[in-house]
């Protein structure tokens, strides 16, 4: 996990061989979908709302169009992350092509609000890790920003990942809305699918970090049908309709993906992974 910024110095370096890879895992945003009041939802006076605003798709819509991925990527990653669109990158099992990152509209992003009955904006806590995945707090900090200039004051909260966690855990979701990441140790989209989007429900062995509680019956059924699908040509288009649909319905807001980077000195080479292990056998004499 080699600091983004320091790439620049390490890519000239005369001693220093940098290697890197496409990582299986999305950074994204997870929103309280399920209770009234949300916990981190107010007014812009800082009163908490009765009712959570984001159980409605056009404040999520809102939020992601007010977020510019692209800007993330170049000034804080150095341009060592890919903005995200879906649950994995190209090239992994499941990926739909038609899935592309939400473009910056603020002026769409307003309308949506005022539509939904905020003209003036609204007022959300965003909390995050601090010291769990590249540049994490930064990212928060960028967001917040973004956030206002479309009317909504964002309150930045990052903690310690052990902290974190904790209170982000399903089923008692601490927050409204969360800094998160997720690597598929499958390579493919049912992975995402089954735990941060399906409904959760312990027989079935779904939604075990759905932090949200977002529900979607139809996403459901394309995914277990997808699961119970042996012909790999057909699951694939299960899961690339089940998430068409997620991605469609904001289940979460997807920012980006990380590329994953090791540095290693001159005359020695590590086949980088997507999974993010760094394995000794992997290792070897430069050629």
């Amino acid at each position: 996990a080699v600091p983004t910024g320091d790439l620049a110095r390490l890519r000239t370096s005369p001693q220093i061989a940098v290697h890197q890879i496409t990582s299986n895992r999305l950074i994204y945003l997870a929103m309280d979908q399920a209770r009234d009041p949300s916990p981190f939802a107010a007014d812009k006076a800082g009163q908490i709302l009765a009712r959570n605003p984001l159980k409605d798709l056009r404040v999520r819509q809102a939020i992601s169009k007010a977020i510019n991925r692209p800007g993330i990527v170049e000034r804080l990653f150095e341009g060592a992350a890919i903005p995200a669109g879906g649950f994995l990158p190209d090239g992994f099992f499941g990926t739909s092509p038609k899935l592309h990152p939400d473009a910056l509209d603020i002026d769409g992003a307003r309308k949506l609000l005022a539509a939904v009955g905020f003209p003036n904006g609204l007022s959300l806590t965003l909390h995050g890790p601090n010291d769990r995945y590249p540049n994490d707090d930064k990212v928060l900090q960028a967001i917040g920003p973004m956030l206002a200039r479309v009317g909504i004051d964002a309150k930045i909260v990052s903690l310690p990942w052990a902290t974190f966690a904790t209170q982000a855990s399903a089923p008692h979701y601490a927050y409204s809305v969360a800094l998160l990441g997720w690597g598929s140790g499958t390579g493919e989209v049912s992975s995402p699918l089954r735990s941060l989007v399906a409904s959760p429900n312990r027989e079935r062995g779904t939604g075990a970090a759905n932090r949200g509680r977002y529900s979607n019956a139809a996403v459901d059924a394309l995914t277990e049908k997808a699961m119970g699908t042996v012909d790999d040509k057909a699951r694939e288009k299960l899961l690339q309709e089940a998430s068409e649909i997620a991605i469609a319905d904001q289940a979460i807001i997807p920012l980006y993906y990380q590329i994953n980077i090791w540095a290693t000195r001159r005359g020695i080479t590590y086949v980088p992974r997507s999974d993010e292990y760094s394995l000794a056998q992997f290792v070897h004499p430069a050629p």
